[in-house]
This record gives C-alpha cells, structure tokens and sequence, in this order.
C-alpha cells in the first residue's frame, strides 16, 4: 500500500473484520492559529480504517454516513476502531469510532463495495 501513514495513520490492530488505527495529529494538519484541524483529516484516517477492517485489495468506499462530535487540535492522537457490522455478498457495512483519550470525537458508518479488479483497471 502506498499511502501516506502520516495523513492517514497507522494501523495499530487487525483482525478480521476489526481495525483500530491511531492518527498524530501535527502541525501540517492545523486549519487555523488557535490549532484546530481540519475534520477531512479525521475522515481520511476514519476511512483507511473501514477499509483496513474489510482487509481487500479492492475495496471502496460507496457511502459513508458521519458526525464530528468535538473539535480535534494539533497534538493529539485519534484511535479509531472500525467494526464490520454486516456483510452481504460484496457489500460491508462498518461501523466506526474516533476517541481523543476517552473522548468520542467521530463517529460513522461506512458502506464498502469489494471489486471484482481495481477500480482503475
């Protein structure tokens, strides 16, 4: 895989259909002085870990449905958890989590398609 864990995070736990996923939030992801980032950060880092708890070379992401429950500064580190909820055929459903320490600061559920081939094949 070619992304870059620093955008994304790291993948900290797999198992099947279960990921957890921990993001560093820096000084690159910073949206304004008084540090607050960006949520597509958070999104982008919530999204590898859907897809990382699916575990397919060809899976994608059809829908997603999400809220940013608190604001996110620079410094902290988001855990993400992703359960898959269901499964039909090639479609997953999964459920997903952000947490600042104790805090819940996303939450989601993610829809997958798993693809015959690449999507750019």
């Amino acid at each position: 895989m070619k992304l870059n864990n620093s955008l994304n995070g790291d993948v900290i736990e797999l198992k099947p259909n279960y990921a957890k996923i921990s993001l560093q939030i820096t000084d690159l992801m910073r949206c304004d002085d008084e540090g607050l980032v960006h949520g597509g950060f958070a999104f982008c880092a919530a999204d590898f870990c859907a897809m990382a708890s699916v575990n397919h070379p060809f899976v994608v992401l059809a829908k997603s449905e999400v809220k940013f429950l608190s604001p996110v500064k620079v410094g902290e580190i988001i855990i993400f958890e992703c359960n898959v909820t269901s499964s039909d055929g090639r479609k997953q459903t999964v459920s997903v989590i952000g947490k600042v320490a104790d805090k819940e600061v996303f939450s989601g559920e993610f829809k997958t398609v798993i693809l015959e081939k690449h999507i750019l094949s």
